[in-house]
């Protein structure tokens, strides 16, 4: 997300070359796929992506008679290739197989032995592709080295420190009486305030896991295709990101406006805070977050108006007016009424008012708005894709108003580009978007009202969590019929679909309540190291954003043909920020807005 879109479009070219030679190395994501015709008439050959929905076949060689022809492939995702003779205007053979990374291989087109029998399709691998997630595994086995250093070694620390002063007060320290336990009784209190302190451990830590694999996507995912965004529907570890920032941002906004309002600030004050703060997340996204691809620093000719800190600005800006035009600052928690086990829901009657207005507009925009030399209510890509019929509809009634509201002045490399051969500019963070962006972020207010609404009963916050959870689980299920592209709306990122924020929704308060449980319930684990970044997320977003492609968080790579330089450089990145995070948080330091 955010700037370093541009060079992962660059990086991720789905078909990179349409012809090559033996000779030439490969790079990420490639295979060498050799044509040997041994017929006497020419083959003609074309590939889709079986990831590609209803996409019209792709040239990819002509192969003259005794004769061969080599092509460069995607290994992402499975190919479906098939061989075409001109002369006989028939499919001689079609298969449809996942290539290895930096595999050589042959296909033999060739007459049978057997009378009669029609041309085959041979192959043969010349030589093995390399093990792609060997790199992801010791990776992996790393991490878990390290992570278990840092349990462990404090443990060990503790235990000897421990052991030693019970060896002191045991042995040569004087003996206490039983009777005086006031001073001890008093310390134990003040630990146990340490241990649950009343700033939410698991909202920072979420917030700090979200923000470190948003680094870590940003920085390439080690090149792997499911750390990227998914080309147009479905997901990947990518997609995840944003969502679960924009659910924190709504449980947030609940927690802090609530406290200020008990607190006595008042309407006014509260409305000015809202407003600076939605201000500065304008102008970091407009001023620092725009990356210009011709006129240099900030010009009007290319400004993007549209972008991820936009996003999120506008989208706190308006959770920010439902907490406090319609917030509550006490709730009752001893009155018996029918309604009181859905007191978070009943009691906000006025904000749920006001959300189910604004997915109701998005449903009718989306699904009724007539787009010109579209059909209504697409949601595809448009391009190759569906059969090639609508090539200039990308996005629907999605990329129709913002290309009416913005012209040029939006992201021009979406992911759907390089797979679906798109044309229309077409922008993640559009219009009809983020009113999904803001409902949300309402599911995440919905978490912080829980969190207030039932404070001090784990049991029912966690059962809440749960509850909301399975229901919006099973809508998404239904809304996507469980499939990729062909439910009654699939799960889309670009898009922001109802069914990509109802199945975001769902992983978000499972983990959400994961983490609460761990941290806040049982304080098994203090949120290290996600919490330090989760304290200063806008300092480190930024930061990320405006330095990442410079010496030493990344440099340029002399081993681009397999996934090791990738996988370290990302890593190396986000640890880099960990890092720094952590150095912030000794020094006390926090970027606040």
């Amino acid at each position: 997300m955010g700037p370093s879109k541009v060079l992962h479009a660059a990086l991720t070219l789905f078909i990179l070359a349409n012809s090559s030679s033996e000779g030439s190395p490969l790079k990420l994501d490639q295979a060498l796929l050799t044509f040997h015709n041994q017929l006497a008439e020419d083959v003609h050959v074309f590939y889709t992506s079986d990831f590609c929905y209803k996409c019209v076949y792709q040239r990819l060689a002509t192969v003259k008679p005794s004769n061969n022809e080599s092509a460069v492939i995607s290994t992402k995702f499975s190919l479906t290739i098939r061989v075409e003779s001109q002369d006989r205007n028939a499919t001689l053979c079609r298969w449809s197989q996942t290539y290895g990374e930096g595999g050589h291989y042959s296909v033999w087109i060739q007459m049978p032995e057997a009378a009669g029998a029609g041309p085959v399709c041979a192959q043969a691998v010349d030589k093995t592709p390399n093990n792609t997630y060997l790199p992801l595994l010791a990776a992996a086995l790393s991490l878990a080295v390290i992570a278990l250093l840092f349990v462990s070694v404090p443990v060990l620390l503790r235990r000897r420190s421990t052991s030693k002063l019970i060896k002191t007060l045991c042995c040569q320290g004087p003996r206490h009486s039983l009777d005086n336990d006031d001073t001890n009784a008093s310390e134990l209190e003040d630990d146990a305030n340490k241990a649950h302190p009343k700033r939410l451990r698991s909202l920072d830590t979420f917030r700090g896991f979200a923000l470190t694999l948003m680094v870590f996507v940003n920085y390439g995912g080690g090149g792997y295709w499911f750390f990227q965004h998914a080309p147009w529907n479905g997901l990947t570890v990518a997609d995840l990101v944003m969502p679960w920032f924009v659910f924190i941002i709504g449980t947030s906004v609940v927690l802090s406006l609530t406290s200020m309002q008990k607190r006595g600030v008042s309407r006014l004050q509260l409305l000015r805070k809202v407003i600076w703060r939605t201000v500065v997340l304008l102008t970091l996204g407009f001023c620092f977050l725009n990356y210009s691809p011709r006129d240099g620093p900030l010009s009007w000719s290319w400004l993007r108006i549209p972008g991820v800190l936009q996003r999120l600005g506008f989208t706190y800006f308006v959770l920010s007016l439902l907490q406090t035009f319609w917030g509550r600052r006490e709730i009752a928690t001893t009155a018996r009424r029918w309604w009181q086990y859905i007191q978070d829901v009943v009691l906000y009657w006025p904000q749920w008012l006001m959300i189910i207005l604004l997915e109701t507009l998005w449903l009718c925009i989306t699904f009724l708005m007539p787009v010109p030399d579209c059909p209504t209510g697409y949601l595809g890509a448009g391009g190759i894709g569906d059969d090639g019929l609508y090539p200039n509809c990308t996005g629907g009634a999605a990329g129709y108003v913002d290309r009416w509201m913005f012209g040029d002045n939006m992201y021009r490399y979406p992911t759907c580009r390089e797979m679906y051969g798109t044309t229309q500019p077409f922008d993640p963070e559009g219009v009809l978007g983020t009113i999904n962006s803001i409902v949300m972020g309402f599911l995440g207010m919905q978490a912080g009202k829980i969190i207030i609404s039932y404070k001090g009963r784990d049991v029912h916050i966690l059962g809440r969590f749960l509850t909301w959870a399975v229901v919006l689980g099973i809508s998404a299920a239904i809304l996507s019929k469980c499939t990729r592209d062909g439910g009654f709306i699939p799960v889309n990122k670009n898009l922001w679909s109802l069914s990509y924020v109802t199945c975001m929704g769902c992983f978000s308060f499972l983990l959400l309540g994961a983490i609460y449980f761990v941290t806040d319930v049982k304080c098994w684990w203090a949120g290290k190291p996600f919490i330090f970044p989760g304290l200063n997320s806008i300092f480190v977003y930024v930061g990320h954003s405006l330095l990442g492609f410079y010496f030493p968080f990344s440099w340029q790579m002399r081993f681009q043909e397999s996934h090791w330089e990738w996988l370290f450089q990302s890593l190396w990145g986000t640890a880099l920020w960990l890092l720094i995070a952590y150095l912030l948080y000794r020094k006390k330091f926090f970027l606040k807005i």
